[in-house]
Order: structure tokens, then C-alpha cells, then sequence
């Protein structure tokens, strides 16, 4: 089973190295900048821990004005694809190994399908609403889990797998999550509150987390690049101090315990939800559309969207 989702990982960044090398030497962008090495460090690390790397970045590019504002958005999730795949292959192999094959499997396809089927339909309503009503339901998923692990109601928070009717709805949830992706709303603080809800073991939630957005992403990464949008040299930066620090981060989640995790779990949620309802008031303001035609996980007008759930 961890074959036949590492091997399609695989491929898709070997395919999505060597398009943006290419692009690179056509458009003469090859080059570092020391800066964004680190920022993509820095970022990808609490990506890793599920924190979310679009929005730091994106308040890093203006206050810096390292790049057009309007490049902003088509370079996010290039830049952080390969840091992505990474963290995906790592927990696939040290934690995707305890999660049933069935559950892990089903999400991560649901997730994909999910992205799919949400581009299709991200144009047709408002994008700003949907974030709204997202992160109202953060906000009080945050406070029930805040609830369950101060002990004032009923927790798990250590099972591999799930009874029929939640491993159901676990998959529907992940088809949720993966078509909301579209709509600028990262899919790791949700799809982390739903399974500790749940009672599975909030660590297991990082494969099919990782993995679902590696592979939706592959598609939008390798269009952002050829459309020319996006600065390559950021790019590549933000990937070669990525890569490294989501290596030591992937370490600290599996050696966390549960009930830091649980915590962990509370802060990211609140984070996500708090981004979720800045992104959606500047939205509503401002009325902005970026990369409306790209894949799931670039959402229109919404630098928050992120496969790695900014």
C-alpha cells in the first residue's frame, strides 16, 4: 500500500525538478537568495508541526518586498511543493506503517478527488463566505478539543484506525477538506481536529495529511512554473532551506507525546482559524482573483490556500 503512494510522489517531484530546472535556465533565474533560504526554513518547519507555511511567507514577501505583490500568490505553493513531498514520503514511512491501509489510502484519495472536484467549482461562489463559515467551525472545533483535554469531557486520541461508520465519515470529511482547499482553506488544522475528535492518534493524521496535499499539489506546482507567474529564484531558495528543516521537524512529531500533541492540535486549529478570518475579511474588502485558473490548492485571490494546510 505505501508503494503505490510513494511511487506516484516519487515521479511527480522527479517530473516537477526537472521542469523547474529547465524553467530556471530558459528564463535565466537560477540563483539563491540567502533570505529566502532561510524564511523557507524557518516556514517549513512548523509547516511540518502543521502550523502552515503560505501565510508566514506571504507576510514575509510584503513586509520585505522580496517580489511583486502580484507574483505572491503563483509562487507560494511552487516554492513549498518539494518541502511537501518530503514530509509526506517521511511520515508515510515512519507513521503511515501504523495507520490501517484502508483508512490511510481512502483519505488520501478522497483529499485528491476532493481538490479535483472543488476547481471545478471555486468560481462559483464566494470564496470569502466559505472561509467565514470554515473558520467560525475551527473556532468551535478548538474549543470542544480544548474541552476533551482539560479532561471536562470524553477524549481518545490513540487509535489506528476507525469502526466503520467513522472511517465513513472520515472519508467524506477528507473529500471536504480537499475540495475546500480551492477555497483558501488549509486542510491540515481541520483534518487534524476531525481524527483527535475521533479518537484516532492526532500523530497518524500527519501521512494522510501530507500525502493528500503533496499529490494535489504536483499538478498546480508544475502549472504555476510553466505559466511563467511565478519567480523562480524564490523558488528555489525557499525549497533548499525547506527541505532540510522538515527532515528535523518530521522527527519532533514522531517522537511527540499525545498529550503535547493534543495541544499542539488546539494551537494550530486556532491559528488556522484566525488566518482563516483575516483572509476572508481582506477578501470580502478587497475583491482580488489570483491564478483563477490553476489547479486545487492555488485558491483565487487567497495566499493562505496551501497543499501543506497554511
Amino acid at each position: 500500500m505505501l508503494v503505490a503512494l510513494l511511487v506516484p510522489l516519487g515521479l511527480g517531484a522527479l517530473i516537477y525538478i526537472v521542469v523547474l530546472w529547465r524553467t530556471a535556465v530558459e528564463r535565466r533565474e537560477v540563483g539563491l537568495s540567502g533570505e529566502a533560504v532561510a524564511l523557507g526554513a524557518v516556514t517549513n518547519f512548523f509547516d511540518t508541526l502543521g502550523l502552515g507555511s503560505f501565510a508566514p511567507t506571504t507576510a514575509w514577501f510584503k513586509l520585505r518586498q522580496l517580489i511583486p505583490d502580484a507574483k505572491i500568490p503563483c509562487t507560494l505553493l511552487p516554492a513549498h511543493l518539494l518541502p511537501v513531498v518530503v514530509q509526506a514520503a517521511i511520515f508515510l514511512v515512519l507513521l503511515g506503517v501504523k495507520v490501517d491501509p484502508v483508512l490511510l489510502f481512502g483519505c488520501i484519495l478522497s483529499c485528491v478527488v476532493g481538490g479535483l472536484a472543488g476547481a471545478a467549482l471555486v468560481g462559483r461562489s464566494k470564496i470569502w463566505l466559505v472561509q467565514v463559515v470554515v473558520g467560525c467551525a475551527l473556532l468551535l472545533a478548538a474549543f470542544l478539543y480544548a474541552l476533551a483535554a482539560l479532561g471536562l469531557m470524553p477524549a481518545g486520541g490513540t487509535a489506528s484506525s476507525l469502526p466503520p461508520g467513522l472511517m465513513a465519515a472520515a472519508f467524506v470529511g477528507n473529500f471536504l477538506f480537499g475540495l475546500l482547499v480551492n477555497y483558501g482553506v488549509g486542510h491540515y488544522a481541520p483534518t487534524l481536529i476531525m481524527f483527535s475528535l475521533m479518537g484516532f492518534d492526532p500523530r497518524l493524521a500527519f501521512p494522510i495529511m501530507a500525502a493528500g496535499g503533496a499529490l494535489m499539489g504536483v499538478a498546480a506546482g508544475l502549472r504555476h512554473v510553466r505559466k511563467g507567474t511565478a519567480d523562480i529564484r524564490m523558488i528555489l531558495s525557499i525549497t533548499l532551506g525547506g527541505i532540510p528543516a522538515v527532515l528535523i521537524a518530521a522527527f519532533v512529531v514522531k517522537s511527540m507525546s499525545v498529550e503535547l500533541l493534543r495541544w499542539l492540535v488546539i494551537v494550530v486549529v486556532l491559528y488556522a482559524a484566525v488566518i482563516m478570518l483575516r483572509t476572508a475579511l481582506a477578501g470580502r474588502r478587497s475583491g482580488e482573483t489570483a491564478c483563477v485558473d490553476d489547479f486545487a490548492g492555488a485558491a483565487p485571490g487567497s495566499p493562505a490556500a496551501a497543499p501543506s494546510g497554511a
